[in-house]
């Protein structure tokens, strides 16, 4: 009898004991490890080579978000960790496949988070979905991650930045809209550069889309190869027809060979250009080399806003938490990311995926894939220093509400460093075209 009580008093105590704990499921969950009390997530992203200056800042901005959350005491009761491992997969399509899986199944991560670099995504969706691994935030806006009503595996992924063929109807928009109150760029007649990858194909796409709306202006298309290094005859071709305003349907480093051959032919016109390319660096480069002027101003969309009361405060809590991970690995005050437009889409990613776990303890659910996915459809996901985006219902559409800024032509006397200058806030499509032809 004294044996079978103890055993029962012994049962007892281990109950009470994953009581106090997050709760675990029956079976193994890839990537969380509660004897370590760790959860384990990944990214693959290039962080060597042409792609370094996105990717490095971007995966200091994500690891900066996973330090704070750490700090703050992690996930659940028991106060699970988060452990980053990454890849460089250099942009390469194959070694972003290779790398993936090496994640999923040889790491065995519980997520993805940042999946980074449109090569690498165009490569790796069909994998992601085919296998359900949770995966918040892409560092791209590929055609191919717009959904609506998604089920299954298939709703393992959420996107957040602009989606190519959205974000191309919004250029056009911004481009054609009133001056008034920098709405728009008052564009009379539309020049496109556009590469022939996924990137310049998705926001032609959406130009042309936009443009079916607005039949008395003008659209002259050059198609370009992401691959040259003279688009001197696509600028030629634009100047000549006397386009106002061009836009540059493409990433960053092709973005920068149009504005240089905008330079080398001197044609001067306003010019918009993806978010992607809304950094600092990349267009304070542009300046310092003769290829932004005042009279060839750049103009980028952006979804993230720190200019508002809201953005400003939000702006603050991202720039602690960089400076601490910075301080905590030796990184020089000089060499911060605190202004860096990557980090901070970095640090967003990091926040989504923070934001799945906490909807997982708020709504009391066993930390697993498909629990992931119900939490993260449970509730809208606020970006700090952005609006707010909704995955209810299955809907993966990106972020559509859209800002326009554009880059000083000075550098501010008290940082050195040029400036991003928000002209108009965050709107919506709909808004922000309601002012065409005003």
């Amino acid at each position: 009898m004294k044996k079978i009580i103890a055993m029962l008093l012994a049962l007892v105590m281990v109950v009470a004991l994953v009581a106090c704990g997050p709760k675990a499921p029956a079976g193994t969950v890839q990537g969380v490890d509660y004897e370590k009390g760790t959860i384990l997530i990944g990214n693959t992203a290039a962080t060597t080579g042409a792609f370094a200056a996105v990717g490095v800042p971007f995966n200091a901005g994500l690891e900066a978000a996973l330090k704070a959350y750490n700090d703050a005491g992690g996930f659940g009761e028991k106060g699970l960790k988060i452990e980053f491992v990454h890849y460089d997969d250099g942009f390469d399509a194959a070694q972003g496949l290779t790398y993936t899986k090496q994640l999923v199944e040889d790491d065995k991560v519980f997520a993805l988070v940042g999946h980074f670099g449109t090569n690498t995504v165009g490569a790796t969706l069909d994998y992601i979905k085919a296998t359900g691994v949770p995966t918040p935030y892409f560092a791209t806006g590929i055609s191919a991650l717009y959904g609506e009503a998604l089920t299954g595996k298939e709703a393992c992924y959420f996107p957040v930045q602009p989606i190519y063929n959205g974000e191309g109807r919004m250029l056009f928009a911004r481009a054609v809209a009133t001056t008034e109150n920098n709405m728009g760029l008052g564009g009379t007649k539309i020049g496109v550069i556009a590469t022939t990858d996924d990137a310049g194909s998705g926001l032609l796409a959406g130009i042309k889309r936009q443009a079916e709306e607005a039949p008395n202006i003008k659209v002259v298309v050059q198609e370009v190869d992401p691959a040259g290094t003279d688009y001197t005859g696509a600028a030629n071709v634009l100047k000549n027809e006397g386009c106002d305003v061009v836009i540059i349907a493409a990433n960053q480093a092709p973005m920068a060979i149009a504005m240089n051959a905008m330079r080398d032919v001197g044609y001067n016109a306003k010019v918009i250009t993806s978010y992607v390319s809304a950094s600092v660096a990349t267009l304070g480069a542009l300046v310092d080399t003769g290829a932004v002027t005042a009279d060839r101003p750049i103009y980028v969309t952006s979804w993230m806003d720190a200019t508002t009361e809201q953005g400003l405060a939000e702006y603050g809590v991202f720039a602690e938490a960089q400076l601490a991970w910075e301080a905590a690995n030796g990184i020089d005050a000089s060499n911060t990311f605190v202004l860096n437009s990557y980090a901070m889409a970095g640090y967003v990613a990091g926040q989504l995926f923070i934001h799945g776990l906490n909807q997982l303890e708020a709504k009391g659910l066993e930390l697993t894939w498909e629990n992931f996915t119900v939490a993260m459809e449970s509730a809208p996901f606020h970006i700090p220093m952005g609006g707010d985006i909704d995955y209810a219902k299955g809907d993966r559409l990106g972020v559509t509400s859209l800002s326009l800024s554009t880059i000083s032509l000075q550098k501010n006397a008290d940082t050195g460093a040029y400036e991003l200058l928000t002209l108009s806030p965050i709107m919506s499509m709909n808004d922000v075209w309601a002012t065409v032809g005003k």
